[in-house]
């Protein structure tokens, strides 16, 4: 049986020499009860379990009690602290750290949309927030989650974004807040770094599959999985035709130490997987990994002709400078994801 201790046990020993960087560390951390911090929480506290590493992470949270009753066996672990704070206002001076990842960002299309003026100011101010706890400590590793919205939308000709294109958001859109928010905070991190403070390094996230993945916002593939376990049909709320990518959330974990423990202050690195999909196929996939066939319905309009829209990363820099690879297939990854949403894993 597939477990999500299986999952972490392979985390751990892949990214072994990464995270014994941080041995006897403290972290800081923001962002920590959501997806991508979950699950660099969880890795954290599986090598501190398994390799005697003494990680000790401070994880400012705005509802401690909430993520503790979500996942109690990382907010009570042994070295784990949490802190109450919104990640915009000042936090309190706890002392020096080690290292930071700072991954707080509202993962809310609604909010995007509707408020986009609070959407950047929370990016932003964050942004500034973090820098500056971590500034207390000189130039620690300091990780910054970014985007690639920050590319703005991908040329149709283009196959596979990478680091160098120098494309952009509208900034004329308010839609593109979230777009926006990400290009400013990698700014201000790249003149922290430049000055001689935190070392920060950018992982430009792209998408991902995973336990932890919310199935009931606006993540497609998130949704597909909440149709294809409950009574379905499979729906596709668009044309069908957008074409993405999945990085399993393992590997995107993988990725991240590896990043903070050897990417250079300064340098942006994409993640996310190359092997690019349409929505339509991903909605086939997922119901083909579900073994029991749900009907897919494409419920939105067909698409004016004319090229799909892409979002698939270039990852061609992570791989030549720091050895990285996808280690899990879309097939593999949706298994994975179905069997823990159904319960069939711990």
């Amino acid at each position: 049986m597939i477990s999500l201790a299986s999952d972490l046990d392979e985390v751990v020993e892949d990214a072994e020499s990464d995270i014994a960087v941080f041995r006897g560390t403290r972290f800081y951390v923001t962002g920590g009860t959501g997806f991508v911090g979950t699950w660099f929480l969880a890795s954290a506290v599986h090598a501190n379990n398994h390799l005697a590493t003494s990680i000790r992470l401070d994880v400012l949270t705005r509802d401690p009690d909430a993520f503790a009753r979500r996942s109690p066996a990382i907010a009570n672990a042994p070295g784990v602290t949490l802190i109450r704070g919104d990640v915009r206002d000042a936090a309190p001076d706890r002392g020096t750290y080690d290292a930071v990842l700072h991954a707080a960002t509202p993962a809310s299309a609604a909010l995007n949309e509707n408020r986009p003026a609070e959407m950047i100011d929370t990016i932003v101010a964050g942004q500034r927030a973090t820098l500056a706890v971590a500034a207390r400590s000189g130039a620690i590793p300091f990780l910054f989650t970014s985007s690639g919205a920050v590319y703005g939308r991908q040329p149709a000709d283009l196959s596979h974004v990478g680091e160098e294109y120098g494309g952009g958001p509208d900034p004329l859109q308010p839609r593109e807040a979230y777009h926006e928010g990400k290009r400013c905070a990698e700014l201000l991190g790249a003149i922290a770094a430049a000055s001689g403070g935190p070392a920060v390094k950018v992982a430009r996230l792209f998408t991902f599959v995973g336990p932890y993945l919310p199935i009931d916002t606006h993540f497609a593939v998130g949704n597909f999985i909440r149709d294809a376990i409950g009574s379905g049909p499979i729906v596709v709320s668009g044309s069908g035709n957008a074409v993405r990518s999945y990085l399993y959330a393992a590997d995107l974990t993988r990725w991240l130490w590896r990043i903070l423990a050897r990417g250079s202050a300064g340098r942006a690195y994409n993640v996310g997987s190359e092997h690019a999909v349409s929505v339509v196929e991903l909605a086939q996939a997922v119901a083909s990994a579900s073994g029991r066939s749900p009907q897919i319905e494409i419920r939105g309009p067909a698409e004016a002709s004319g090229p799909a829209h892409r979002y698939v990363p270039s990852t061609a820099r992570a791989r030549a400078e720091l050895g990285l690879r996808e280690r899990t297939s879309l097939a593999g990854a949706l298994d994975r994801t179905l069997r823990w949403h159904r319960g069939a894993v711990t």
